[in-house]
C-alpha cells in the first residue's frame, strides 16, 4: 500500500477542551489508485488531509491511529525527517492557486524551489520538461510570467507541475477544478489522470462533487460528522449505496437534463453537526429518514457486506434486501420527492420584465508611453459586443460559457454596476440608466443581484441581522420589530439557524456567507434576481436546498430570474432559456429542453462534451466520451479574431469563410438561433454520428 491510515482521531482545541473533528477513521490507498474522499463541509475531509501531511496546525493534535506513507510512520517522524517526508513523499494540489503561489516571483523561480541541488541550466530545462508535461501552452513563456499573467486553469496546472515534482508516492488533491470552467476543469482531470497512470502515484482527491468522483476514482470514502459512514468501489457506490447519508448526497445533485418542471431535487434536512455536539447513538441519526431508536441510542459498527465495502448503518441490511428507502423520506419530512412542478398557464403571454437591445460595454487601455507622446487615442477593450436578451415574469434565462465569455459583464451592465457603453436597459419597460448611483430607489428594489463572492457583497463590520434587516427596512418599509421576524425567517429559507443574525460575516463559513447573500437578495421581494454562480460554493445538499428555494420562491411570487454559473447542470435545472457566450458575443439562443440535442453550435458542443455525467441511481458510472479539447485559452478581448469568434479554437472552422467573414444567425425548432457558418442540418448530422453519450431529458 503506498498510503495506510488506521483508527486515526484528530481533535482540535477549542475553548479549553479537546474536540474529536475526525474519529477512528481507516483506509489504504494503493499505488496508482485513486480514492475519492466526499462529504459536506465540517464533514472532515480537510482535515484528514492535513493530518495525512501532520499539518494541522498548534491547536490540532492526532489524538490516535496510524499513518504509514510508502513504509514509513509519519507519526514517529522528528521534525526535520517530516520536511524531508512533505518535500520527496507528499504534495497537496489545493482549491485556489492563488493563494499557493508568491505573487512577486515568476513561476519559473517558484517551479526551481521544487527542484534543489539542480544546477542553473539543469534548473530550467527540468522547470520546462514539467510546464511542458502539463501541457501548458508556450512553457517559455509561462516561465517568465507572473501569477496574475495566467489563467485560473494554467495556475491549477503549474500547481500539478510542482506537485509532481519530485515523483511524490502520494498527490492530495483538494477541491483542484472547483473554481474553473467545463472546459478547463475537462482538461485538468484528463491531465491528472494520465500523469496518475504514467507515475503510479496514489491520488487522495477531496471533493465535494460526486460527478467529478464518478469520473475520475476506482475508489470513494464516505465522511460524514468526522466519522467513515460508508467505503466502497465507486461503481458500487453508484448503483447501490447502503447509507441513507450516501443516498442523499446522491439525490442531492442535479443531473443533466433533470430540470425543477418534473421534479424537485431532494436535499438532506437539518445540518451536519458541529464537533463537541454529536449525539450519542449514530452521527447522521437526526437527519436520517429511516433512525429508529436504535440508530439513536448506540453507535452502529463499522460492518463489511462485501468484499471491498464498509458501511456504518444499523439498518444496512434493510437497505441492501430493499426493505426500506427513498419513498420514506416523504413520511418522515413531507417534502414532495417527484412532485412535477409545471410552470403556470395564463391566457396571454406574460409581460417581459427585462429587455436588452444591443448591449456593449467597452473599457479603455492605459496608453503606453510611447503612444502618449505621439498623442495616439486610447484603444479599448470591447469585453460585450451587441447582446440582445428578454426575460419574460416568470421565466429564468440561463447565461453559459468559459471564463472570460463575458457573462458576469452583461449582468454587472443590467445591474448598473458596471456602465454600459452602448445599448438599452429596461425593466417592465421602465429604461435603467447605466448606473446603479442613478436609479431611483423603487427601482433598486425590483431589482437585485448575488454575487458571485459573497465577500465583495457583505459589508464585514454588521452583522448578518443588519446585513439582512437593511434592505427589509430601507427598501421593502418594515418596521424593526417586523425586520427582526423577517430576518429570522430568511435565515430559515436558506438552511442557516436563527442564531446567525447575531453574527459577522468573517465568523462564518464561505457557503454560509454565500446564503446570507441570496437570502437578502429575496429579502425586498424584487421584480428580477440576477445570479453569478450562485451555489459554486455550497456542498451538495445545501446546493439542492438553494436551487428548490430559488424555484420554490419563483413560483410563488413570480420574479424572474438571470442565472449565470459555468455548471451546466445547474443551468439546465433552473433556466427555460439558454443563451451560450463567447468573448462577449452570443453564440446559440435555445429552450433548455433544447440546448442538450443536436444540432449545437460548436462552441456548444465542446461546453457540453466536458461535462462529466452523473449516473443515475441504480446505475454504474458511465465512461466519459472523449471531451473536445479546445486549443488554447479563450483569446483575450483586445486581440479578439475577425470573423466568427470562435474559428482560432473551433474543431469544426471551414477555414477562410469562418476567418473573414461574420456568421449569420440561422434558426432552427422552436426558435432556437445558432451563430454559425455551418449548415444546422450538418451540424446535426455530424454531432449525432460522434455523439455516444447523449444525455437522458427529464422535461
Amino acid at each position: 500500500m503506498a498510503l495506510t491510515i488506521g483508527d486515526l482521531t484528530v481533535s482540535y482545541r477549542q475553548q479549553g477542551r479537546w474536540l474529536d473533528v475526525v474519529r477512528e477513521v481507516s483506509l489504504s490507498i494503493q499505488p496508482g489508485q485513486t480514492y475519492g474522499l466526499v462529504g459536506e463541509s465540517g464533514s472532515g475531509k480537510t482535515t484528514l488531509a492535513l493530518a495525512v501531511m501532520r499539518y494541522l496546525g498548534e491547536h490540532g493534535r492526532i489524538r490516535q491511529g496510524t499513518i504509514e506513507l510508502a513504509g514509513l510512520n509519519l507519526l514517529t517522524l522528528d521534525e526535520a525527517s517530516l520536511v524531508r517526508a512533505r518535500r520527496d513523499l507528499i504534495r497537496l494540489v489545493p482549491q485556489n492557486p492563488q493563494s499557493s503561489l508568491n505573487p512577486s516571483m515568476r513561476i519559473g523561480e517558484q517551479v526551481a524551489e521544487t527542484l534543489p541541488g539542480l544546477s542553473e541550466s539543469e534548473g530550467k530545462r527540468r522547470v520546462l520538461a514539467l510546464l511542458s508535461s502539463v501541457r501548458l501552452p508556450d512553457p517559455e513563456r509561462v516561465m517568465q510570467s507572473y501569477p496574475h499573467q495566467l489563467s485560473g486553469g494554467m495556475l491549477q496546472r503549474v500547481m500539478i507541475a510542482m506537485a509532481l515534482s519530485g515523483e511524490p508516492a502520494l498527490l492530495i488533491l483538494d477541491e483542484p477544478t472547483t473554481n474553473l470552467d467545463a472546459t478547463t476543469e475537462a482538461a485538468i482531470l484528463d491531465l491528472i489522470r494520465d500523469l496518475i497512470r504514467a507515475r503510479r502515484t496514489a491520488v487522495l482527491y477531496v471533493s465535494h462533487s460526486l460527478s467529478l468522483i464518478s469520473q475520475l476514482c476506482e475508489r470513494v470514502a464516505v465522511l460524514y460528522a468526522g466519522e467513515l459512514v460508508e467505503d466502497a468501489p465507486v461503481g458500487e457506490l453508484f448503483q447501490r449505496p447502503l447509507h441513507p447519508y450516501t443516498q442523499g448526497l446522491l439525490d442531492s445533485v442535479p443531473r443533466i437534463g433533470q430540470n425543477k418542471r418534473a421534479a424537485e431535487l431532494r436535499p438532506i434536512p437539518g445540518q451536519i453537526p458541529r464537533a463537541g455536539e454529536r449525539p450519542p447513538g449514530c452521527v447522521f441519526a437526526p437527519r436520517c429518514h429511516l433512525a429508529n431508536a436504535l440508530c439513536e441510542q448506540a453507535r452502529p459498527p463499522l460492518d463489511t457486506p462485501g468484499e471491498g465495502r464498509r458501511v456504518r448503518c444499523h439498518r444496512w441490511p434493510e437497505i441492501a434486501a430493499g426493505a426500506v428507502g427513498a419513498n420514506q423520506i416523504v413520511e418522515r419530512y413531507g417534502f414532495r420527492v417527484h412532485a412535477p412542478t409545471r410552470q403556470r398557464t395564463t391566457h396571454s403571454a406574460p409581460p417581459v420584465v427585462l429587455a436588452v437591445t444591443h448591449l456593449q460595454k467597452r473599457f479603455p487601455v492605459r496608453r503606453t508611453l510611447g503612444e502618449w507622446l505621439n498623442a495616439r487615442p486610447p484603444r479599448q477593450i470591447e469585453a460585450v459586443r451587441g447582446v440582445d436578451l428578454e426575460i419574460s415574469r416568470g421565466r429564468t434565462l440561463g447565461l453559459v460559457g468559459e471564463s472570460g465569455s463575458g457573462k458576469t459583464t452583461v449582468a454587472r451592465c443590467i445591474i448598473g454596476l458596471s456602465e454600459r457603453s452602448g445599448g438599452e436597459v429596461a425593466l417592465l419597460d421602465i429604461p435603467l440608466a447605466p448606473s446603479i448611483a442613478q436609479r431611483a430607489p423603487d427601482l433598486l428594489r425590483r431589482l437585485q443581484m448575488v454575487l458571485q463572492n459573497p465577500d465583495e457583497a457583505l459589508n464585514p463590520y454588521l452583522n448578518v441581522g443588519e446585513i439582512l434587516g437593511r434592505p427589509l427596512q430601507k427598501l421593502a418599509g418594515y418596521a424593526p420589530a417586523d425586520a427582526a421576524r423577517g430576518v429570522s425567517r430568511l435565515l430559515e429559507a436558506v438552511k442557516l439557524d436563527p442564531a446567525t443574525a447575531a453574527r459577522l460575516p468573517g465568523q462564518l463559513s464561505g457557503g454560509e456567507k454565500q446564503r446570507v447573500a441570496i437570502a437578502r437578495a429575496f429579502a425586498t421581494r424584487p421584480d428580477l434576481i440576477l445570479f453569478d454562480e450562485p451555489v459554486s460554493a455550497l456542498d451538495m445538499s445545501v446546493q439542492a436546498a438553494i436551487l428548490n428555494l430559488i424555484a420554490e420562491l419563483q413560483r410563488e411570487s413570480r420574479h424572474s430570474v438571470l442565472l449565470i454559473s459555468h455548471d451546466l447542470a445547474v443551468v439546465g435545472y433552473l433556466a427555460d432559456e439558454v443563451i451560450v457566450m463567447y468573448l462577449g458575443r452570443a453564440m446559440e439562443v435555445a429552450r433548455t429542453e433544447d440546448i442538450f440535442t443536436p444540432p449545437h453550435h460548436p462552441y456548444t458542443e465542446a461546453l457540453l462534451s466536458a461535462i462529466p455525467v452523473m449516473p443515475r441511481p441504480g446505475e454504474s458510472p458511465l465512461t466519459r466520451a472523449q471531451p473536445i479539447h479546445l486549443d488554447g485559452d479563450i483569446p483575450s478581448p483586445m486581440d479578439a479574431p475577425a470573423g466568427c469568434p470562435f474559428h482560432t479554437r473551433c474543431p469544426r472552422s471551414l477555414g477562410e469563410i469562418c476567418a473573414r467573414q461574420e456568421p449569420p444567425w440561422q434558426v432552427g425548432q422552436n426558435g432556437r438561433r445558432v451563430f454559425c457558418h455551418i449548415p444546422l442540418d450538418d451540424l446535426e448530422k455530424a454531432q449525432r454520428t460522434n455523439s455516444d453519450r447523449e444525455p437522458r431529458v427529464d422535461f
